[in-house]
């Protein structure tokens, strides 16, 4: 007699920092301030490849757009409304290049998170990485005939952010390991008083 197992719907996700019904306001939460951190320390280069990698390990893809569209909302205010970046159409127009990089290389992470092994998370969100990443340029290198700014593509540029968001990306993951750890002491004390 054959039996169907149905795979566990929160198996796919690599992150479990916090309870399932948690996850969507924690990561919208971890990533928005991770966002606006970034924002003014990095300006236009705000890991947003780190950020689709977190979202899309931690949560399904509509949610993680979601967040990942929150952060970049973040990003923008800050630029425009703090930094004073020039209120121009072709400033207005790269913002929004940028979000819709930032929601590609979401749903880059998003796959490559449904597609390799479950047993291997630092392969899969290694990966991850590199596909979102490799995406996101990708779709700003696609803007720059309409808008330039070709020069901002140098190998030096491009390599230097990429590892930033490996740094990034790394302190994410960190940030959801301690609050994972933290969780389980935290419900022990509260029980224990």
């Amino acid at each position: 007699m054959a039996r169907s197992i149905q795979p566990s719907h929160s198996g796919r996700f690599r992150l479990h920092p916090v309870a399932p019904r948690l996850a969507p306001t924690f990561c919208f939460a971890l990533l928005t301030a991770s966002c606006a951190l970034a924002s003014f320390a990095f300006a236009c280069a705000t890991p947003f490849a780190a950020f689709a990698v977190v979202a899309a390990a931690m949560l399904p893809l509509r949610p993680a757009l979601l967040v990942v569209a929150g952060a970049w909302l973040v990003n923008q205010s800050i630029g425009f409304g703090v930094l004073h970046y020039p209120v121009d159409a072709n400033s207005i127009a790269w913002g929004f290049v940028i979000g819709a990089a930032a929601l590609l290389s979401t749903v880059a992470s998003s796959m490559v998170v449904g597609l390799l092994p479950q047993g291997r998370m630092r392969l899969v969100l290694a990966v991850a990485l590199v596909a979102a990443y490799g995406t996101y340029e990708l779709a700003l290198l696609a803007a720059t005939p309409l808008l330039g700014g070709e020069g901002a593509f140098t190998a030096a540029i491009v390599t230097r952010i990429g590892l930033t968001c490996a740094v990034w990306l790394a302190g994410l993951l960190a940030i959801c390991e301690i609050v994972r750890l933290v969780g389980p002491a935290r419900r022990k004390g509260a029980m224990s008083a």
